[in-house]
């Protein structure tokens, strides 16, 4: 199959491509993957110096999280996995807001019992992140098919990485959504490794894309660096989807240029050499040479930006640093619908232990 591609890596657009896209869409765009990189820089630094205990980045695969963000609605439900930390900034997240997740604080939705990178936002439709592979697949296909039941219009998105096709949930949820032509976009982000191991020891087909041909869905191969090609893709999948066509699977093909997460090594597995070839293929660098050539962009806007970003991130991270850690009762509070007397009574016994100094903080 061949991939969807349209912007080359100097910023020409081809004329192939007959998909319009705003200036402020595309202005928009290109603030958010470069919001996103900065945070994403700070969290590792911060979790190098011992401040948050773990972060992942979305390096080189931005463009995937924003373009598609760009080309949903705010009524479409979204399954991101870790490294769509775009999307809830597309649809007006704040730094403070995922800042705090991070530092897993008081000011944390979820009170300090998730890990760090796995935001999410109920007023925003964006469900979220697990960190079991897969797991969201079945979910997002009964939440598709929920909304066909309902007559809504409306779609849902699970994000996947190329690894997640490897578990069972990626064939029983794609299958439950072809039959029942549940409106799904199934988006794989396959960026050529499951951690350390590379995709030619994961599966023998060229790629996820025959997988979902196998299940009778519409399927497409996208480059995953362009923004232009991802959101038309993305637009046509929740067209379709809309008129009843079923789910849809889009692979597309990126890179991570970063580590796995802050606990992973890369250099074990891949060489420099490697990641270099994929630099010259940055979502941002090459959206950012589009947007000058159309007179859209320049040096000065783009250090305003960056500017700006910098400042931003800087306030969330300070206000994030004076923050106090959840209260000790939030480790039971909105878990259970009635807390159970046996758990009510051990945090009392802790508690107790805790203020004559028995426990530590």
């Amino acid at each position: 199959m061949n991939t969807i591609s349209y912007l080359n890596t100097e910023g020409v657009l081809s004329s192939a491509c007959k998909h319009e896209i705003s200036p402020e869409t595309l202005l928009l765009g290109y603030r958010k993957m470069a919001f996103t990189r900065h945070i994403d820089e700070r969290m590792i630094t911060l979790q190098r110096q011992g401040v948050i205990s773990f972060a992942m980045s979305s390096l080189g695969e931005e463009a995937c999280a924003i373009a598609s963000a760009a080309a949903l609605k705010l009524q479409d439900w979204m399954y991101p996995q870790y490294r769509e930390a775009g999307i809830f900034f597309w649809r007006g997240g704040t730094a403070k807001q995922f800042i705090h997740q991070m530092f897993c604080d008081a000011l944390d939705p979820f009170h300090g019992r998730q890990m760090p990178n796995h935001f999410g936002a109920r007023e925003l439709n964006i469900v979220q992140v697990s960190s079991p592979i897969g797991t969201k697949i079945p979910h997002a296909a009964g939440c598709g098919y929920a909304m066909k039941l309902l007559k809504e219009e409306a779609v849902a998105i699970c994000y996947i990485g190329e690894g997640a096709t490897s578990e069972g949930d990626f064939h029983v949820g794609v299958n439950f959504a072809a039959v029942r032509k549940a409106p799904v976009i199934f988006f794989c982000r396959n960026n050529g490794y499951a951690i350390s191991t590379p995709c030619r020891e994961q599966f023998a087909s060229d790629g996820i894309a025959p997988k979902g041909i196998g299940y009778g869905i519409e399927t497409y191969k996208v480059d995953g660096n362009d923004f232009f090609a991802l959101h038309e893709v993305v637009s046509q999948a929740r067209a379709g989807c809309l008129q009843g066509k079923g789910p849809y699977l889009i692979e597309a093909m990126t890179y991570r240029m970063g580590a796995h997460s802050t606990s992973d090594d890369p250099s074990l597995y891949r060489s420099d050499e490697e990641v270099k070839g994929w630099q010259v293929k940055d979502p941002l660098l090459r959206l950012k040479l589009y947007l000058e050539k159309q007179g859209l962009w320049d040096s000065d806007k783009e250090k305003q930006m960056w500017k700006e970003i910098s400042l931003e991130v800087d306030e969330a991270i300070a206000e994030a640093k004076a923050t106090p850690p959840p209260s000790f009762h939030s480790m039971i509070d909105e878990v259970y619908f009635a807390v159970p007397a046996s758990l009510e009574r051990d945090y009392k016994i802790a508690n107790a232990d805790r203020s004559k100094g028995k426990v530590e903080d």
